[in-house]
C-alpha cells in the first residue's frame, strides 16, 4: 500500500563515502568532509558543502534553534544522530526499534522520536542525553509538539488513533481518529490538530482543549500536511489524487486546489504567505497564493522528496531523490538559483532560520548534507 508508493521510503542503507574537497588546509574532525560546490547559481555565489557521518538510513532531521543542536532519526541503526551545530561534533544516542520521525519542543529543549517498529517514543533530554520511553499505539509513524501547552501528538498508523503525551509527567491519553493516520500537525495558536488519515481519505482535527474530534473530508490518500498559522489554513497534500485540500480553520470548509503528480511534501513561507508543495511523480514544485489560491507550477528535478522553507530569507530548499541534489529556489520570483550536490538519495530536510545552515539526510550514503549559503563566513570562523 504505503510503500508501494515510495519503494525506497524504508530500508535503505549504504556505505558513508566522503572526501575533503577544497578545504583550505583547515583542520576538520575526522567525522566531516567539507567541500565548496562548484556550480554557482543565478545569483552568482556557490554555497558551502559539508558531510556528516550519521548512522543507517537517516530518514528524519529537526532542529532545536535555540541550542543549535541538530537531531538525525537512523531507522536501521535504532539511534539518533545529534550534531552540535557551532562545531559539528556529534554523539549517538539509542532510540527504539526503526525510528521514523522526530519533533522537538524548544521550550522545554526535550526531543520526541517516534519508534515504528518498537511502538513507543524516546524522549530525549536536550541538556545530557539521557532518555525516557514512553509507550504509544502501532507503528507511531509521525510527531508533533505544541509548545504552549506542552503536549505531543504522535500519529499510530496501524492502530488508528493518535497518542497524546503531557510533556510534564510523560502521562499519556489516547484519541482515535481515521484510518491509517500518516502525518500529525499543530497550530499551536488554536491549539488544534490535524491528522492525515491515508486510508480514509480524510483529516481528523482535534480540539487541544478537550480532545474532541471533526472529521473534515480530503483528497486521495491524504498524506502530508501542514499549517499556517499566521492565516489559520491547513494545507494537505493527497499523494493519489494530485491535489491539495485548504482547510479554513475557523470553520472547517474546504477548498481543493490542483498540484502535480504524486504531492507528497508541503511547507509554508507564513511571512508572504505562499506555499510550496513537492510533486515527487512530476519532478515539480506547485506553488500556492495562499491569499487567492492561486497555482503556478515550476521544474524542481528528479524526484523531489522533502521541501523546506527559510521565511527570514525567502528561499526554498527542495531535495532531490533521485538526483542527490537540493534546488534552492528564491520566493521573490520562483526561480532556482542554484542546484546544490549532496549525498545518496536525500530524503529529508530542515532549517535553522537562525544561522540560515540547511541539513539534509541521506538516506542511501547514511550521511548529513550541510549546506551554508554563506562560504566566506564559515571560513572565517575558527577551526
Amino acid at each position: 500500500m504505503i510503500k508501494q508508493i515510495f519503494p525506497t521510503f524504508l530500508g535503505l542503507c549504504a556505505r558513508l563515502g566522503g572526501t575533503c574537497v577544497g578545504a583550505k588546509r583547515m583542520k576538520l574532525p575526522r567525522h566531516i568532509s567539507l567541500a565548496l560546490v562548484t556550480s554557482l547559481g543565478l545569483a552568482g555565489v556557490a554555497s558551502a558543502q559539508m558531510s556528516i557521518k550519521a548512522g543507517t538510513n537517516p530518514r528524519a532531521v529537526a532542529i532545536n534553534p535555540v541550542t543549535n543542536k541538530i537531531y538525525v532519526v537512523n531507522v536501521d541503526s535504532a539511534n539518533v544522530t545529534v550534531i552540535d551545530g557551532t562545531n559539528h561534533s556529534t554523539a549517538t544516542v539509542a532510540a527504539g526499534v526503526a525510528p521514523i520521525a522526530v519533533a522537538i519542543n524548544a521550550v522545554t529543549n526535550k526531543i520526541y522520536v517516534a519508534n515504528s517498529s518498537s511502538g513507543d517514543i524516546t524522549v530525549i533530554d536536550g541538556t545530557n542525553h539521557s532518555v525516557t520511553t514512553v509507550t504509544a499505539g502501532t507503528n507511531p509513524f509521525s510527531v508533533a509538539v505544541n509548545p504552549v501547552t506542552n503536549k505531543i501528538y504522535v500519529a499510530n498508523l496501524h492502530s488508528a488513533d493518535v497518542t497524546v503525551i503531557d510533556g510534564a509527567n510523560n502521562s499519556v491519553k489516547t484519541v482515535a481518529v481515521g484510518t491509517t493516520p500518516y502525518a500529525v500537525a499543530v497550530n499551536p495558536v488554536t491549539n488544534k490538530i490535524y491528522v492525515a488519515n491515508y486510508s480514509s481519505n480524510n483529516v481528523t482535527v482535534i480540539d487541544g482543549a478537550n480532545n474532541s474530534v471533526t472529521t473534515v473530508a480530503a483528497g486521495a490518500n491524504p498524506f502530508a500536511l501542514a499549517i499556517n498559522s499566521v492565516t489559520n489554513k491547513i494545507y494537505v497534500a493527497n499523494v493519489n489524487s494530485g491535489n491539495v485540500t485548504v482547510i479554513n480553520g475557523s470553520n472547517n470548509r474546504v477548498t481543493t486546489i490542483a498540484a502535480g503528480t504524486t504531492p507528497n511534501c508541503l511547507a509554508i513561507n507564513s511571512a508572504t504567505n505562499k506555499i510550496y508543495v513537492a510533486n515527487y511523480g512530476s519532478n515539480n514544485v506547485t506553488v500556492i497564493d495562499g491569499a487567492n489560491n492561486g497555482a503556478k507550477t515550476m521544474a524542481a528535478g528528479a524526484n523531489p522528496y522533502a521541501v523546506a522553507v527559510n521565511s527570514v530569507t525567502n528561499k526554498i530548499y527542495v531535495p532531490h531523490y533521485s538526483g542527490n541534489s537540493v534546488a534552492v529556489i528564491d520566493g521573490a520570483n520562483n526561480s532556482v538559483v542554484e542546484t546544490v550536490s549532496v549525498g545518496t538519495n536525500p530524503a529529508a530536510i530542515a532549517i535553522n532560520p537562525v544561522s540560515n545552515k540547511i541539513y539534509v539526510a541521506n538516506v542511501s550514503s547514511n550521511n548529513l548534507t550541510v549546506i551554508d549559503p554563506a562560504p566566506s563566513a564559515y571560513e572565517r570562523r575558527p577551526h
